[in-house]
């Protein structure tokens, strides 16, 4: 056990960053009330571009101006994630409120195909380039996999629920930095599958401190950490490889007193690995905030890795009946 010790936001503190035109990125909102709508966004792999919607139009900015090249999509249905092809930025995977995925080219302005597999809307998507699929999840707790080459449908797997749980609320999906191991978010519990066979290797599920509702989750840049948020304010980080708990930090760590104690309480709503520093991230806060978080200096890195015995990590071996490993709680950071 790794002694924590108190403080968790970055030694720098990040800048609000606009163009000179002084223009902000605005959603077209339609007629979906806010409150009803579905955020979502993607940014293209050369940084160049980023897609956005909420409730209306499908929006597509240039991030060096802010300004809007094109609206697509209008609903109904409405857009519910956004994903840009990994080798093309003209063609673009739209999870939709009707369970339906689109796969649009920008720059003929059309529907390439359409994808049904799911019961309820899409919440998330991810491509592998290695792999040659697009894995998609739904609000039906399902996992589809879709070849790129065809757009046919490969496998449907549905994600094991822990007992006593039904199985609903969004689930999202996360290739690692070799685009063969998927990392699974659903609020009851953080999984990793081996991509090319689909089996989950590894499960976690809320425990001990840690058992609020997962609100959201996703690898270091490196994909040997991974960083999770709980509905009750605690973040955790584990270790890719075993989902084995290195450290958390709670609440107080990072949030006023007067956050925490607000009504509603402000919580982390989505957490994002920083693109170059592996032991750094960020989380969205419910309040609109951003806070960002990194070890202390004389800590350098996040806990400690799991301990190896007889050559498996943490005496585990990776096989698909683990239904979870032991969370050692580590004094709050």
């Amino acid at each position: 056990m790794s002694r924590i010790q108190v403080g968790a936001t970055a030694s720098v503190v990040p800048q609000h960053w606009q163009p000179n035109s002084g223009l902000v990125m605005a959603n077209d909102i339609g007629e979906t009330p806010p409150e009803e709508s579905v955020p979502c966004i993607a940014l293209s792999k050369n940084d160049s571009y980023v897609m956005s919607a909420c409730g209306g139009k499908v929006s597509l900015f240039n991030m060096m101006t802010f300004k809007v090249m094109t609206t697509f999509m209008p609903p109904p249905p409405a857009s519910t994630f956004l994903a840009f092809h990994p080798q093309d930025n003209n063609i673009i995977a739209i999870g939709m409120e009707d369970s339906t995925i689109h796969i649009y080219n920008v720059r003929v302005d059309e529907v390439k195909i359409r994808l049904k597999g799911h019961q309820k809307r899409i919440t998330g998507l991810a491509f592998s380039n290695s792999l040659h699929i697009l894995v998609s999840s739904g609000a039906d707790a399902q996992l589809c996999v879709w070849a790129t080459d065809s757009w046919e449908k490969k496998k449907s797997v549905a994600i094991q629920m822990p007992a006593g749980k039904t199985p609903s609320g969004d689930t999202r999906v996360q290739f690692n930095s070799d685009q063969n191991r998927l990392l699974v978010v659903h609020e009851t519990q953080i999984a990793i599958y081996d991509a090319s066979k689909m089996e989950r290797i590894y499960q976690w599920i809320p425990q001990g401190t840690l058992s609020a509702a997962i609100s959201h989750a996703s690898y270091s840049c490196n994909s040997q950490l991974v960083f999770a948020a709980f509905t009750d304010g605690n973040v955790a980080i584990f270790d890719a490889d075993n989902l084995r708990l290195r450290c958390r930090i709670a609440s107080s760590a990072y949030m006023s007193t007067a956050a925490i104690n607000s009504n509603p309480p402000v919580y982390p709503f989505v957490v994002a690995g920083h693109p170059q520093e592996p032991n750094q991230f960020a989380v969205g806060l419910s309040d609109g905030s951003v806070k960002v978080m990194e070890p202390l200096e004389s800590d350098g890195k996040w806990g400690t890795p799991a301990p190896v015995e007889n050559g498996v990590a943490n005496g585990r071996a990776p096989a698909s009946s683990a239904t979870s490993n032991p969370a050692t709680d580590q004094n709050q950071r």
